[in-house]
């Protein structure tokens, strides 16, 4: 199982290199798309099957989708930069600080994980006091006999209405992106 999961990364790691690095937009979107799907593979694995079916839905299926739906309003092909950039003057200053802000924030999120529990570690706080209450409060509280929906429905509320809220804000970009473009056009 773990030579399929390396495999999955190194396969990850490889479409992502090869949707930054094409010239195509087209082939960038479908290169996504199926990073998606690579995505919900490794999520079919940790047996996170809900989970998998809304990466390949939403991930590979409306996202791929809106791009395309994007890419009908502006250019396909990346253009070329006018400026030649030599060996030494490889970056300027906002690609320096978005590559610094980048690095620090992976130190951040590397450091944060030493002190967290082995991954499925029966005696971790997790596994110990939260598993046992959502176990006997889920029924009472919210009347779903299923745990998984009780907790994704009843008491992840505010998460699931922050995702909605981000996914709204991207769509207003997505409109003002293709109206800001159709305005440049005239």
């Amino acid at each position: 199982m773990i030579a399929v999961d390396f495999l999955l990364l190194l396969l990850l790691v490889i479409i992502a290199i090869a949707a930054i690095s094409a010239k195509d937009i087209l082939t960038s979107i479908m290169l996504l798309g199926s990073y998606s799907l690579v995505i919900a593979m490794e999520w079919m694995l940790l047996n996170a099957v809900d989970v998998a079916f809304t990466e390949a839905a939403v991930g590979a299926g409306i996202s791929t989708i809106l791009m395309i739906a994007v890419l009908t309003r502006v250019p396909r092909f990346e253009k070329e930069l006018t400026e030649q950039r030599h060996f030494f003057n490889l970056f300027n200053r906002s690609e320096l600080l978005a590559l610094a802000t980048v690095m620090i924030t992976g130190v951040l999120l590397i450091s944060g994980t030493w002190d967290m529990p082995a991954f499925g570690d029966p005696n971790s706080p997790a596994n110990s006091y939260l598993s046992p209450e959502y176990i006997e409060r889920s029924y009472p509280q919210t009347g779903s006999h299923n745990i998984v929906t009780a907790v994704l429905a009843s008491y992840r509320g505010y998460d699931t209405l922050g995702e909605t809220t981000v996914v709204f804000t991207a769509a207003v970009c997505l409109v003002l992106l293709i109206r800001s473009y159709k305005n440049n056009e005239r």
